[in-house]
């Protein structure tokens, strides 16, 4: 399995797309599959041969209950596949990148499995608050 690893200051065009870091772009052929990062204001991207790993472990929730419907509508009416153009580049579709916040400065953060898409802002908020939070449990601040 490929880990998504660093963190990446890239620009977004005009046309929403946004540079897929080189050591990225291997496990990325087959397409990504961009989703809202929720709870946080970010974008999370999978390969889909990962995605499609998570989405047997959503959909085996049944769709019987409130919380298998919930989550299907919350994870699958959102979630868009994308493919890398030939520049390696991916095209944030409008109503995610709207709903992430993301304007020209963004930040391509690997979290192992996937990988996150965040605004310049709410990136480097999220990474202090997260820093600090590590630090306090290991007792370090």
């Amino acid at each position: 399995m490929q880990l998504f690893l660093g963190t990446y200051d890239y620009s977004m065009d005009d046309r929403g797309r946004i540079p897929v870091p080189p050591s990225f772009r291997e496990a990325l052929m087959q397409g990504v599959v961009l989703t809202q990062g929720t709870p946080q204001r970010c974008l999370r991207a999978y390969a889909v041969d990962k995605f499609q790993e998570k989405a047997d472990a959503y959909l085996a929730q049944p769709e019987t209950t409130q919380a298998g419907r919930d989550l299907r509508l919350a994870v699958f009416a959102k979630a868009q596949r994308v493919e890398m153009d030939g520049q390696s580049r991916i095209l944030v579709p409008p109503g995610l990148r709207g709903w992430a916040g993301l304007e020209r400065a963004v930040f391509v953060v690997g979290t192992g499995d996937s990988f996150t898409i965040w605004s310049a802002a709410d990136y480097e908020r999220a990474a202090a608050t997260a820093e600090a939070r590590y630090l306090a449990t290991l007792g370090s601040e």
